[in-house]
């Protein structure tokens, strides 16, 4: 039998360095590639369990306000849902402008999250100089509600029609006292709006709050106030205070008997409404997570029985829409506060 033997050629020292170098870099190529994977990997899965520890939810107002009262509801629910605390974090001051500069530079892991009111969708037209800027420091996450005012005064107030309260405050020197919960705030504007149309003279006095306006109008230390249905509604069914009108359109399935502002002066109209956000850059996972969620709870029935108590009106959206629902507010409520040379920064 013949033996053949294949002679290979022989390579130089320098050729067998240069492919082990060539293997080493593909080598290490391919490590780094994998990295990514890996940690994008462990970041899907930290998004699917989200939230594993409590969230804080900064609501920029007092305790006992309209956006205290609904926000509440809406977080105790989801928290039952998912079996996780979302801890209520009251931040009050400067027309929600203290608050939301804190959650703009929060860490944008889903654990700190805001919901504001129509103040959100003002202060920019307000401040020339904010230390965050709405559209961009800020995901919005959930329209959570739509949210009529009433206008209530003390019980001492003689007053039973928008009619009689302009009258009063034409026949009163200076012009009535007339509380808001805070420069900026959409009780602030329509009474502004009030003003104009009425032509009447108002003396706007700034709470830090709805809950604080409240108690000092049951006491009679001030007598007039637009305030947030979901929080003084139960005062008025109550008798603690008296309702003239409310700044929605039509009537109001809880208060049938009331008419509207706009049946004396046509076209006026002023909702607030709440929103969830959270700090830029969050996750799009968690966003979606967030908003699923919520739009989940305005659904059980529980839920809707409790806000149509209160006179809250809610409807399903996404991210998108709540963003371009804000970016609206924002050209509305300017035109309000230009017009009315609205100046407080």
């Amino acid at each position: 039998m013949t033996n053949y033997r294949v002679k290979l050629p022989q390579q130089s020292e320098e050729t067998v360095n240069r492919r082990c170098s060539m293997t080493r870099r593909r080598l290490l190529r391919a490590s780094a590639g994998a990295v990514p994977l890996l940690m994008g990997a462990g970041t899907a899965s930290a998004q699917a369990a989200y939230p594993t520890r409590p969230v804080k939810v900064v609501i920029p107002y007092p305790p006992a306000g309209g956006a205290d009262t609904v926000g509440r509801i809406l977080f105790q629910k989801l928290g039952e849902m998912w079996g996780q605390q979302f801890v209520i974090d009251n931040r009050g001051g400067a027309g929600g402008t203290i608050a939301a500069a804190a959650v703009a530079k929060a860490e944008h892991d889903g654990y700190t999250i805001m919901y504001d009111a129509t103040a959100f969708s003002v202060n920019p037209s307000l401040y020339p100089r904010l230390p965050y800027d709405a559209m961009k420091d800020f995901e919005p996450i959930f329209l959570a509600a739509l949210i009529t005012n009433l206008l209530v005064v003390n019980n001492q107030v003689e007053a039973k029609t928008v009619a009689d309260v302009i009258a009063l405050a034409k026949a009163t020197p200076g012009g009535l006292a007339w509380a808001s919960s805070g420069n900026g705030t959409v009780q602030h504007l329509a009474l502004e709006m009030f003003k104009h149309q009425a032509g009447i003279a108002l003396n706007h006095i700034p709470y830090r709050g709805g809950g604080p306006v409240l108690n000092d109008l049951i006491s009679g230390q001030v007598k007039f106030y637009f305030s947030n249905a979901a929080a003084s509604i139960g005062h008025v069914q109550s008798g603690t205070l008296k309702c003239i009108a409310h700044t929605g359109r039509g009537r109001l399935a809880t208060l049938p008997d009331v008419p509207t502002v706009a049946e004396t002066l046509p076209g006026f109209e002023a909702y607030e409404w709440h929103g969830v956000f959270t700090p830029s850059g969050t996750a799009p996972d968690i966003v979606a997570k967030l908003n699923a969620g919520l739009n989940a709870v305005i659904k059980e029935p529980e839920t809707i029985a409790r806000l149509a108590q209160l006179n809250v009106e809610t409807r399903q959206s996404t991210p998108e829409e709540f963003r371009a629902f804000v970016a609206a507010e924002m050209d509305k409520w300017g035109r309000v506060v230009r017009e009315a040379n609205i100046k407080l920064g």
